[in-house]
């Protein structure tokens, strides 16, 4: 399956859910917000929310720090 992530085209194999694929890139959930082809998707349907070929997602990760 073809996705393109943050405008990177990524080829992937048994990635079917937007949690799994999450994990598959080993992101924190609760250090992530997700945009799937133009639609913020909230944490809560991450896990049943299905990925298809060319999918477009931006994936924005949270950084703390700062003084």
């Amino acid at each position: 399956m073809k996705l393109t992530i943050n405008g990177e085209d990524r080829e992937f194999t048994a990635i079917s859910s937007l949690s799994t694929l999450l994990a598959h890139l080993g992101m924190k959930p609760d250090r992530v917000a997700v945009e799937l082809n133009r639609n913020l998707i909230p944490r809560d349907r991450w896990a049943t929310t299905q990925l298809s070929d060319g999918d477009k997602l931006e994936i924005v990760h949270f950084v703390g720090g700062g003084g």
